[in-house]
């Protein structure tokens, strides 16, 4: 492969002009720059981005740990994060951790191994001092972990009552939350919360069932419908924590005869594009996905820079009305 001192010599110029020309360092004249592109792409040679990195003390790539990219809020939201990076100058090295705690801790020790110049945390498995010693810009999603890092979300608990109150509205009266289990610590848990102080000032009968500590497990969101209602046949109005498990409760309740909306209706939360490839199109919470992204990177970039950043970053939610309500 060619080196630095192949692109001097074939330029006419010195290694350290060739490497000027590459950090863009102190003044150089057009011709001279184009005369090092030139010669770069006639031999075909790509500078050593982490022997740069070392040089400039960055990296310009920004690491995004989630959970699962397959599952359509982070398939959509990790988009926008690198739509936004890009614009900024920086790529996106993307960890899927699984929800996997020693797969995280590996994630995080290559990032830092790296360079990266600061992560995206949207996987939480591991406890609040692993994330302190990371000794990087960070910013988490629907996480508080420290006042001394920032995190970003979504208006949750106004999502919650947005969902319980629309269903009140419509007549349901017997209304159910199916989502991630309440003991994580996570700010999404606010929806629940929302939905149960909502029900009970309406004096609506509710009830709720909840993953186990893996809140993204696809499977248990098929067994907990189905304990519904085996348990709770009445049920006609379901506030579903993603709109992944509203697509979930929607095809339940289409294999046990239930018509939507109406013997059952359903919200669901995100915004995805999930909502609308349902038939029927599914009512949503939808969270600023691209806002989100945008602020995200905003964040790490800022905190790069040396300026201070505000620790809570939460964004309004629309209600997005479909044909399941």
């Amino acid at each position: 492969m060619p080196t630095i001192k192949d692109v001097a010599l074939k330029a006419g110029v010195s290694a350290t002009t060739v490497s000027r020309v590459l950090n863009n360092r102190g003044y150089l004249s057009e011709a001279l720059k184009q005369r090092v592109y030139s010669a770069m792409e006639e031999l075909n040679y790509r500078p050593n981005e982490l022997a740069r990195s070392l040089s400039r003390s960055r990296s310009n790539i920004i690491g995004l740990i989630i959970p699962l990219v397959s599952l359509p809020f982070f398939s959509e939201l990790t988009s926008y994060i690198e739509e936004h990076a890009y614009l900024n100058g920086y790529k996106l090295l993307l960890c899927n951790s699984q929800q996997d705690k020693i797969k995280e801790l590996e994630y995080i020790d290559m990032l830092r191994s790296s360079r990266v110049d600061g992560i995206i945390m949207g996987s939480h498995t591991l406890e609040v001092e692993a994330y302190r010693q990371m000794n990087l810009p960070l910013v988490t999603f629907d996480r508080q972990i420290s006042p001394a890092i920032p995190y970003v979300c979504s208006d949750n608990y106004t999502g919650g009552q947005l969902a319980t109150t629309l269903l009140i509205e419509k007549g349901c009266r017997k209304l159910a939350h199916i989502g991630g289990h309440p003991e994580l610590n996570l700010l999404s848990n606010l929806r629940y919360e929302a939905f149960v102080e909502t029900a009970r000032q309406a004096g609506i009968w509710h009830t709720s069932l909840h993953t186990d500590n893996n809140s993204f497990d696809v499977l248990a969101y098929e067994r907990l419908l189905e304990q519904l209602f085996r348990e709770h046949p009445g049920i006609d109005g379901i506030f579903a924590g993603s709109d992944l498990i509203a697509a979930y409760a929607l095809k339940a309740c289409r294999e046990s005869g239930r018509r939507v909306p109406a013997d059952v209706r359903i919200v669901g939360y995100d915004g995805t594009a999930l909502c609308s490839l349902n038939h029927p199109s599914i009512t949503t919470i939808r969270q600023p996905m691209e806002e989100m992204g945008r602020l995200a990177v905003e964040l790490i970039l800022k905190q790069v820079e040396g300026t201070s950043v505000p620790s809570a970053n939460i964004l309004p939610v629309k209600l997005q009305e479909g044909s399941t309500t």
